[in-house]
């Protein structure tokens, strides 16, 4: 009775969430108390939940403080001088281009967000595809990649999510998880290299003003036809065969091309320089404060919860010394902040009733039984495979509250740990977020103007490859 109640709690709760009959956070709360009630244990429901907040305290305490550390960072202009650097070294060259949208898709997924990081891609580079006529879907395809896997950051979601489902410390699940990552970011950038080839076979390389030049060539030609006033033919001599497939390869721009160049790159630049929360005069302070934190996430020096504590309360009190300025960057962020947040806390009553009442325990002994024999020692293997149509088939929440709980105690049952469970959960994570349950990627294709189908052809088998090579490097290393 009890596993046939679990699995429909679990049912009850993607199907409403899917639908969007239901928040995630409401979801979380009102489905497994509805449940422990019909199970006959309502009087523990309280115990339940107390002891769930109480070991997700740590875990919800980091999620806050990451999100406020990266989004001051991004307001005081950090990240500025890389996507001018990537817009400088990509010029007009296709394949720089994608492999500086993957590049910088990588850099700004540091603060853990999904629609920041693509609207600040896409915002950078869009302008470079649409005046080169290059493939949007790959730039959407690109982002979406390399987003996937740094998704997989303690802050990002699903790391924390695992670490709460399993109870589990985010650090020991990611970062032995790193050199496999590693890879998968690698073969990012390897495969956007590959895609960046075949767009500069297909379009050729101009420099950034030759671009522009054209561009003011096709706009006198259109004026020109409008008004009936002659063929048009001054000025077009230096840009005929130029277009489509036609383009010259050049080494390097002609003299007067760099000033250009760099006032095309400030108009591409998502994040506008005159903004007042920037601090030009803090960068390397800024800088240094986050090459630190991160080493010591590495290292292990402290928690992770205790680092983006006391690095958001020094940026804070640094960059923004006024009491009203400060207050004004947490509220800038709060959204994100209480979303994440509140999944965390409410995702205590769905894993301490599951967990409480014993239908996890249930269902795992039903999930041992129906598991070949064979394949019981390779759970994590099964786990790992079974993430990639899971997480893109349901939503993160679904998988690591709902199904990673159950595979975990399956797993146990043939001396599979609950680590090596919780790291093989993460390895869906690139081709999850190109699923269409995933909000940010409404945000990637509708800034790219691209269909969402088309992104959907283009992305699914590249980011399958992406997923297994993760999957492959861990069980090499020994990780997963």
């Amino acid at each position: 009775m009890l596993t046939i109640l679990g699995f429909a709690m679990i049912a009850t709760f993607l199907v409403l969430i899917m639908l969007k009959k239901m928040s995630p956070i409401a979801a979380l709360v009102l489905i497994p108390a509805l449940f422990c009630v019909f199970v006959g244990k309502g009087a523990h429901l309280g115990d339940y939940v107390i002891e769930g907040v109480t070991s997700l305290a740590p875990t919800a305490a980091m999620l806050m403080f990451a999100i406020v550390y990266f989004g001051v960072m991004i307001d005081v202009g950090l990240f500025d001088p890389i996507v001018r650097g990537i817009l400088k070294f990509a010029k007009a060259d296709p394949m720089r281009i994608v492999v500086g949208t993957a590049i910088l898709a990588a850099i700004v997924s540091l603060d853990g967000d999904g629609s920041t990081t693509f609207m600040i891609t896409v915002s950078a580079m869009y302008p470079l595809y649409k005046r080169l006529k290059m493939s949007l879907v790959v730039m959407t395809g690109v982002a979406a990649m390399a987003n996937g896997v740094m998704n997989t950051l303690p802050w990002g979601g699903p790391t924390a999510r695992a670490a709460t489902a399993l109870k589990l410390d985010a650090s020991d699940i990611f970062v032995p998880m790193i050199p496999a990552l590693l890879v998968g970011l690698l073969g990012v950038f390897v495969l956007s290299y590959f895609l960046g080839l075949r767009e500069r076979k297909r379009l050729g390389v101009l420099t950034l003003g030759e671009v522009l030049e054209e561009e003011k060539v096709e706009e006198k030609e259109s004026e020109t036809v409008l008004v009936g006033a002659g063929s048009g033919s001054a000025g077009t001599s230096g840009t005929s065969g130029t277009s489509g497939t036609d383009k010259k390869v050049t080494g390097g721009a002609g003299s007067g091309t760099d000033a250009e160049d760099d006032e095309e790159e400030e108009r591409f630049t998502v994040l506008d320089p005159n903004r007042a929360t920037l601090r030009p005069k803090l960068y390397w302070f800024n800088a240094g404060v986050t090459i630190a934190l991160l080493t010591s996430m590495i290292m292990e020096w402290l928690p992770i919860p205790v680092l983006f504590l006391l690095g958001a309360a020094l940026v804070l009190t640094v960059n923004f010394p006024h009491i009203p300025d400060q207050k004004a960057r947490l509220a800038a962020h709060a959204d994100n902040v209480l979303n994440v947040s509140g999944m965390v806390f409410a995702a205590a009553v769905f894993t301490g009733v599951l967990q409480g009442t014993g239908m996890v325990d249930h269902m795992a002994r039903w999930m041992v039984d129906v598991i070949p024999e064979g394949m019981g020692p390779h759970m994590a293997l099964v786990t790992g495979l079974l993430s990639l149509p899971l997480t893109y088939f349901m939503s993160n929440d679904g998988f690591y509250f709902g199904v990673l709980p159950v595979l975990a105690e399956a797993g146990a049952a043939h001396g599979v740990t609950p680590l090596e469970m919780a790291r093989a959960s993460l390895v869906g994570q690139p081709l999850h977020m190109s699923s269409p349950l995933v909000p940010a990627v409404y945000v990637l294709v509708g800034m790219a103007k691209v269909e969402f189908g088309d992104h959907t052809r283009f992305v699914v088998k590249w980011a399958a490859l992406t997923c297994l090579i993760i999957l492959a490097a861990g069980m090499l290393f020994g990780i997963i």
